[in-house]
């Protein structure tokens, strides 16, 4: 099981629309948009965590139907990758796009870390007949 931080997972998951946000802008605010392999990964990586944070068993989820641990694991994965994908999709030469994805997967992953997981917000899992 997860352990508890000091972070509500309501925080958590109300701050997820702004992570999203952030980095679907992030090519345009921090000027690598003409860089197609950061610009895409950034909105792809938007686009992911908007759908997982949409699809938890939350309170503040559309669907349902991933549980609260996978979605932490998901956003240790995410975090991850952020911080590899310069060197794994060759832009580390550009220092914008990779001090991005550095500095937010660093970030990604502090905060998972640090959320309380077993918060009020989950929602059981529905029992099917």
């Amino acid at each position: 099981m997860l352990r508890q931080g000091p972070i509500p997972i309501v925080l958590h998951a109300a701050s997820e629309p702004l992570l999203v946000a952030l980095l679907i802008a992030a090519p345009f605010i921090f000027a690598f948009s003409d860089q197609s392999a950061p610009t895409a990964l950034s909105i792809i990586a938007g686009v992911v965590i908007l759908v997982v944070a949409m699809s938890t068993r939350w309170k503040l989820s559309l669907v349902k139907v991933i549980p609260v641990e996978v979605h932490a694991l998901l956003d240790l994965g995410l975090g991850g990758l952020l911080i590899a994908s310069p060197f794994i999709f060759a832009f580390s030469d550009v220092t914008e796009p990779t001090a991005f994805f550095i500095a937010f997967g660093i970030v990604e992953i502090l905060a998972t870390l640090a959320t309380a997981w077993r918060g009020n917000v989950a929602v059981p899992a529905t029992v099917r007949p």
